[in-house]
């Protein structure tokens, strides 16, 4: 999460637009907990994972 964190600041700093995906709930197994987290910076680069890679193509 820090290094989420850590970019976030640096992009939203420079002005960039960015978007953060958070897993909020799951159920039964789950390859991430609750918390995780994914930002998506202003030319589609991605730090952080929501999943095993599975729905990260869809956030």
């Amino acid at each position: 999460m820090r290094d989420v964190l850590d970019r976030l600041v640096d992009w939203w700093n420079e002005g960039h637009p960015v978007a953060i995906g958070t897993v909020v709930r799951t159920w039964k197994s789950a390859p991430r907990q609750a918390g995780a987290a994914m930002l998506v910076g202003p030319g589609g680069e991605v730090v952080g994972s929501v999943s095993g890679g599975c729905v990260e193509s869809a956030v």
